[in-house]
């Protein structure tokens, strides 16, 4: 298989995920936005944490979460803590949403794959994506619980980059500001 084959094929991979609009009316982008604030932590979830997360503008984001509000699938509020800093929330239709699944073209394309081989496109596609945004220098995100500042303590976890105490579920979420052990 020449290396122009796979290209196309990775485009056209691409085009059938992204042209689906599903039976709920969301694009590609809003699935990705729903599942990045299902699995972000708290300090992760912000429209900050959103365009790094997406790679997109902060317009673009901006219009994205405008959407996801306006059929009341996320709230923005501000940090009681800092009131400059905005929070971003799956309301409880975003987690019914989220609970749905993603596009249906995406969700049969992985169907078609058993179980092993879907396991080994993920570890390929995830090598390939932390490698392109190595190479473009962006975020790489990461579980809480692989990062060099977290702390695992009797009393709890901890991190020590931002001084919290996490709770211990937030350690399987992905953090903005991972920094890999």
């Amino acid at each position: 298989m020449s290396d122009d084959h796979s290209l196309e094929l990775l485009s056209r991979f691409a085009r059938l995920i992204s042209a689906d609009r599903g039976d709920r009316e969301l694009q590609p982008v809003h699935w990705l936005a729903l599942g990045f604030l299902n699995r972000a932590n708290r300090y992760s979830r912000t429209p900050k944490g959103l365009t790094a997360w997406l790679d997109q503008t902060k317009g673009s984001v901006s219009q994205t979460i405008a959407v996801l509000e306006k059929k009341g699938l996320v709230s923005r509020h501000s940090d009681p803590a800092d009131k400059r800093v905005v929070r971003l929330d799956l309301t409880a239709a975003g987690q019914r949403m989220i609970a749905l699944g993603m596009t249906p073209v995406a969700e049969q394309m992985l169907s078609y794959l058993p179980k092993n081989e879907r396991a080994q496109f993920i570890q390929m596609v995830e090598r390939m994506i932390k490698n392109q945004i190595s190479r473009m220098q962006g975020r790489q995100f990461g579980l809480c619980k692989d990062c060099r500042n977290f702390i695992r303590g009797d009393s709890g976890n901890h991190c020590q980059l931002l001084g919290v105490p996490l709770q211990g579920f937030e350690s399987e979420q992905i953090c903005i500001e991972q920094d890999a052990a």
